[in-house]
């Protein structure tokens, strides 16, 4: 037998095997600590196989899907607010002289049971949805919003259209107030529509963990002041990381689940404002201005930018030193307050 001619064989061999089991290794690494960036480079799976919101950097399921903005009432009439709670982001404004805000509560990662009361399309509320390549969903309109929306500036389904089989009206409570919609409706509807339903937005950069907290600039309460019973406040707590709203110093609460109104984020935003004819105003969304991001206890002094000549540009946010902020994960209020 030649033995040299085994040894060399068996060299070779070992030396196979060796890069194989090398490989299976490298293989088996990979997989698992996948941190897969899809794609688009919207979302993030991590080990366990969940997606981040491009919003809120939370786990969720949907956070391919096109979120769903929706125009939601916030006078007293209406309250409490059926889904509010359950919104990745909310934005509210004034939407008149005398101080009432609106909300557009923009859904993704949860679906409540109920969402309402619905309200009408304001001009003002169109680019930040578009911002957030959303669908936009709301009850008619003022003229000059829904001259925009007929310009195809951004898919929308108008209650005016589909009250009946999307949207509907509630016995015992008082017009326009009772005006309500669910998720599944709508996005049967945007399905109809032929609507594209990828998730386009580029998403907020996050926090990849609570940083130190910094002494000089701890708030535990944020005090938004409009008028009447508009007025807000956010407390912060301390052991959930998270700001808690209230109104006339009562809890806001989610008629659809029962629970407080919480957000991770807080961002007031500050701009300006004209009058307009037939009691309405136009509040200034496109530009840049100063902004407060709340968040973990703290606050971070910064502007706000949104390019006037894009309105699907995204809203950004950046410290004083020009960098983009990163959100601590959590659901987003932005307070538009306007001079």
């Amino acid at each position: 037998m030649n033995f040299q001619f085994f040894k060399i064989n068996l060299n070779k061999l070992l030396i196979i095997t060796g890069a194989i089991v090398l490989v299976l290794i490298v293989i088996f690494i990979f997989w698992w600590n996948k941190a897969i960036v899809i794609s688009n480079g919207i979302s993030v799976i991590n080990k366990d196989q969940t997606p981040k919101s491009s919003i809120t950097g939370l786990d969720c399921p949907g956070a391919d899907v096109r979120p769903m903005a929706v125009m939601l009432a916030s006078d007293p009439e209406a309250r409490p607010i059926s889904g509010i709670s359950q919104a990745d982001m909310v934005i509210e404004m004034p939407v008149d002289p005398t101080g009432i805000t609106r909300f557009m509560a923009v859904f993704q990662c949860e679906k409540p049971k109920e969402i309402g009361s619905v309200r009408s399309a304001r001009d003002d509320f169109i680019p930040l949805a578009a911002g957030l390549e959303t669908i936009y969903a709301h009850w008619g309109g003022e003229h000059g919003a829904l001259e925009k929306l007929n310009s195809h500036i951004i898919d929308n389904i108008d209650a005016m259209k589909y009250e009946g089989t999307v949207f509907y009206r509630k016995a015992g409570i008082r017009p326009p107030h009772n005006g309500f919609t669910d998720l599944n409706l709508l996005t049967k509807k945007a399905q109809d529509l032929k609507y594209d339903f990828k998730n386009s937005f580029p998403g907020y950069p996050h926090q990849e963990k609570e940083p130190k907290k910094n002494l000089s600039n701890l708030t535990d309460r944020i005090n938004i002041n409009y008028p009447g019973p508009h007025a807000v406040s956010w407390i912060y707590e301390s052991g959930t990381n998270l700001f808690s709203r209230y109104r006339n110093d009562s809890a806001e609460i989610d008629k659809d689940n029962g629970q407080t109104v919480k957000a991770g984020v807080v961002i007031v935003m500050n701009t300006t404002s004209k009058f307009l004819k037939e009691q309405y105003i136009s509040v200034n969304v496109q530009g840049e201005g100063v902004a407060q991001i709340y968040q973990n206890g703290g606050i971070i002094n910064g502007k706000w930018i949104k390019d006037a000549s894009q309105p699907d540009s995204k809203l950004y946010f950046y410290d004083d030193s020009g960098k983009e902020i990163k959100f601590a994960p959590g659901k987003i209020w932005v307070e538009i307050v306007a001079q």
